[in-house]
């Protein structure tokens, strides 16, 4: 009997990739796609400064990193003087300049600077002004989340790509309001409060800010929130809308 070579052995292994155990039905309730690599070089290697998905394997065309990693870029906006560090004032103005009204605005300033400004600091003595450090900005990555982002900030595209696989039944690059419940729901870690309740606002605020008139939260449009682009799209997007009205009024 002739004897396998090694590449038989690989060629096999790869054509019997299973992702769906028949004991464990949430394995096929949420599906993983084993052919990323057919659209994605590497999907499992983190990406430092480029959020990576099927439709852009470069990132955000045009997109200057300044060599900030995916998770630093993704706070960036809201560093209105460019010192590296995010007040409160910042946080409330940035979440204006994006179109949230005062009350979400002052309720996400108080909820942000006030639960993730201490683990960015340099020193053990917490800051009054409860500064946001960019940092220092991957210690306040948190359980229950989507693993997106990794330990250090960096963009996982595989981990991108199963929140689609794995959640949205009825489109493929779009998210209801019922699927991102579900999707933070089965990503809670056992006993994680903090995760958990982190999750739920993180993508609140995240749906509030990017459903479509269908209510729908576009793949396009969650990628630009991991790395940020997405804040700047929407700024510039309101700051038309004012312009618009202001010269309609005067023109009245």
């Amino acid at each position: 009997m002739a004897e396998l070579s090694n590449s038989d052995h690989v060629g096999r292994h790869e054509d019997t990739v299973e992702t769906v155990a028949p004991r464990a039905p949430v394995t096929s309730e949420r599906f993983v796609s084993p052919h990323l690599l057919e659209s994605i070089p590497s999907p499992n290697v983190p990406r430092a400064l480029e959020a990576v998905d099927a439709e852009h394997p470069h990132g955000t065309p045009g997109y200057q990193t300044q060599g900030y990693s995916v998770l630093q870029q993704h706070c960036q906006f809201f560093d209105l003087n460019n010192d590296g560090i995010i007040y409160p004032w910042e946080t409330y103005i940035g979440f204006r300049a994006i179109g949230f009204n005062i009350l979400i605005s002052f309720l996400s300033m108080v909820i942000i600077n006030g639960t993730f400004s201490y683990n960015t600091l340099d020193s053990w003595i917490p800051s009054l002004l409860f500064p946001i450090y960019i940092k220092n900005i991957h210690k306040d990555k948190h359980g229950s989340d989507t693993e997106s982002y990794d330990t250090e900030g960096r963009f996982v595209p595989e981990k991108f790509e199963e929140l689609f696989s794995k959640f949205a039944k009825e489109e493929k690059t779009r998210l209801t309001f019922w699927e991102l419940l579900e999707m933070t729901n089965s990503q809670m870690n056992a006993y994680d409060l903090f995760g958990w309740a982190a999750e739920k606002f993180e993508w609140l605020i995240t749906y509030l800010l990017i459903k479509d008139d269908e209510g729908y939260a576009s793949k396009e449009h969650i990628r630009g929130m991991y790395d940020g682009s997405l804040f700047y799209t929407m700024a510039k997007l309101k700051q038309r809308r004012r312009s618009s009205t202001s010269a309609s009024d005067k023109s009245d």
